[in-house]
């Protein structure tokens, strides 16, 4: 996928994963890797990014192993946030492939 396509539905991407479960930046990575390509460089600034918007929290824990991790979790403003984005995103998803495809708009 193009970069400067990824990046612009990434926010989206992760507060839509976090919705689901509180998660630590690594796990994160590893579950959103299933569909796309991302590295720590991008997530990372990203989530700080979330968080000094209002849109994550984060807490400390200790895992299984006995190492403290910051784990994500979608606030209140964030799921407000992402129902705005999910139809923004299902508008311009309409809006392009009516293009692409070639249908009267």
């Amino acid at each position: 996928m193009d970069t400067q396509l990824k990046k612009g539905v990434l926010d989206i991407c992760v507060l839509s994963v976090l919705a689901n479960k509180e998660m630590y930046g690594y796990g994160l990575k590893t579950e959103m890797q299933k569909l796309m390509d991302i590295n720590e460089n991008t997530l990372y600034p990203l989530l700080r990014r979330l968080e000094k918007e209002g849109l994550l929290d984060t807490s400390s824990h200790i895992s299984e192993q006995g190492r403290m991790r910051k784990y994500y979790k979608i606030t209140e403003k964030g799921k407000e946030k992402l129902i705005i984005m999910k139809q923004d995103w299902n508008s311009f998803k309409n809006t392009v492939d009516s293009m692409i495809e070639n249908r009267t708009i």
